[in-house]
């Protein structure tokens, strides 16, 4: 696989201009580039996207920016030159979408706002992602994953109760903004096919993380009552949770208004007295006395095995699964057959695998297109290809120190540090 423009993908056409860097924006230029735009990395000199020198390596190369910078053209140009700028400009005149992640007036300070980029290309489709948006009190406070977990409160529900407040196991902060951000982005091309106008996408980083509580904000202003965390159990389903096995974990969700569900499961785990107790007589009694019922399917689950369960209670359409690690997750044969995993060829790092796009379209799936380019390798093509700019002019701007066509982060000095 090598990087160059996409023509399978149902964005095939679509140019990107991504002036993002670490994770939520990169991501969500990751998901436009897997369904075929062509996105071009625009990095600032002399190091580019400070996620190169985020572990793990491999012969220097970072695995972290590969996972979300996969199938990317890397450009190099220095936007605080007046040169630089206008370079960049004329990129914007080819461009559909500019995507950027800075703090709220770092780009209009720059020249290159969406008020001065729309003016200049009207159909262009401006894309910013922040930790708060581009309005309200906190539009100039900086953000990363944990702190808009932490404010949106979904760290208030992660966990157990009486234990210290933890953080999901995954960005979900930086990705849930990520995959907003490339929602709006496509909304936004589809109404541009029949205004002919592009317009600014403004995505908040905390305002993802209040939208994906869903049933949370529903029970808070239903009840007035705090949600809590509750471990892996749901909140109005049981037994809807993670059990002990004789050799590790599985999880059963058992659902709402399934006939005879509860009475089966009760009956393979050598329970059938609860089967009858008004204490657990419905989904929402069990709940209501989840102290009382949880350490009896405890020592009941223990005594077989996480594949003698799912074996013994799939046949019934009982919900129910192994509880897996990540190195159990990605082995699975259902993940193979969903091509979930795949492996592409860097030059300096061999072969890197990583998980590849879940968006199966019936004619142009989503897929990985090529490794995560090199800081600037992708400069002078891509002023040629867009500009028709010779290679010896870019040679000269190069010179000037106006772009950048090789270089990075050294990362050995790095890790060596």
């Amino acid at each position: 696989m090598t990087n160059s423009v996409h023509p399978s993908g149902p964005l095939a056409g679509i140019r990107v201009l991504d002036l993002t860097w670490v994770l939520a924006g990169p991501y969500a230029a990751m998901i436009l580039c897997d369904l075929g735009a062509e996105v071009v990395k625009v990095e600032r000199p002399p190091h580019g996207d400070v996620a190169r020198t985020t572990g793990p390596f491999v012969n220097n190369e970072s695995m972290y920016f590969q996972s979300v910078n996969r199938g990317k053209r890397s450009i190099s140009i220095d936007l605080r030159s007046d040169e630089g700028r206008d370079l960049f400009l004329r990129l914007v005149d080819q461009a559909d979408v500019v995507m950027e992640n800075f703090t709220p007036g770092v780009m209009d300070k720059l020249g290159i706002g969406p008020d001065a980029l729309l003016e200049r290309n009207p159909r262009l489709i401006f894309a910013s992602t922040s930790g708060f948006g581009q309005t309200g009190p906190l539009r100039n406070k900086p953000a990363l994953d944990i702190i808009v977990q932490g404010m949106g409160g979904v760290m208030s529900i992660t966990g157990y109760p009486d234990e210290p407040p933890a953080r999901p196991g995954t960005s979900i902060g930086d990705i849930c903004g990520g995959f907003y951000t490339a929602i709006g982005i496509l909304a936004a091309l589809r109404e541009r096919d029949m205004s002919g106008h592009g317009q600014s996408v403004d995505i908040s980083m905390l305002d993802c993380q209040i939208s994906i509580l869903e049933n949370a904000v529903a029970r808070y202003f239903s009840t007035g009552k705090e949600p809590g965390p509750l471990g892996t159990r749901h909140p109005s389903a049981t037994p809807f949770q993670a059990f002990p096995t004789a050799d590790g974990w599985m999880v059963v969700a058992l659902s709402w208004g399934v006939e005879n569900q509860w009475e089966l499961f009760c009956a393979e785990l050598g329970l059938p007295e609860l089967v009858g107790d008004p204490r657990f007589e419905t989904s929402f009694n069990r709940t209501e006395n989840h102290a009382e019922l949880e350490p009896l399917l405890f020592e009941a689950t223990k005594k077989q095995t996480t594949d003698h369960w799912v074996t013994t209670l799939e046949p019934y359409n009982i919900p129910i699964g192994p509880l897996n690690t990540i190195g159990q997750a990605v082995q699975q044969e259902q993940i193979a057959a969903r091509e979930m995993i795949t492996t592409v060829h860097h030059p300096i790092a061999g072969d890197v695998t990583m998980a590849a796009s879940p968006l199966k379209l019936s004619r142009t799936p989503g897929r990985v297109y090529g490794y995560a380019p090199a800081f600037g390798q992708d400069t002078c093509a891509v002023l040629e290809e867009w500009l028709g700019i010779p290679e010896e002019q870019t040679s000269v701007l190069a010179e000037a120190g106006i772009v950048l066509t090789e270089g990075g982060p050294d990362i050995a000095a790095y890790l060596s540090a």
